[in-house]
């Protein structure tokens, strides 16, 4: 007797909240061909990444 076929399932969407947050304008700026985030966009992160951000307000 063989197995039942199993239907193919496709796997859990995130929920919205795990998707981050579209950039505003006041989010960030560039540097030459870096992308700094102001402290704005820090505090609406709202910890502390520990990759030494120019502009941390958590240091």
């Amino acid at each position: 007797m063989q197995d039942p076929i199993k239907p193919v399932v496709a796997p859990p969407t995130p929920p919205p909240e795990d998707t981050p947050p579209e950039l505003l304008p006041e989010d960030f700026y560039y540097e030459g061909p870096y992308l700094v985030f102001t402290s704005i966009y820090h505090r609406k992160r709202g910890y502390c990444c520990n990759s030494d951000c120019r502009h941390c307000p958590y240091k």
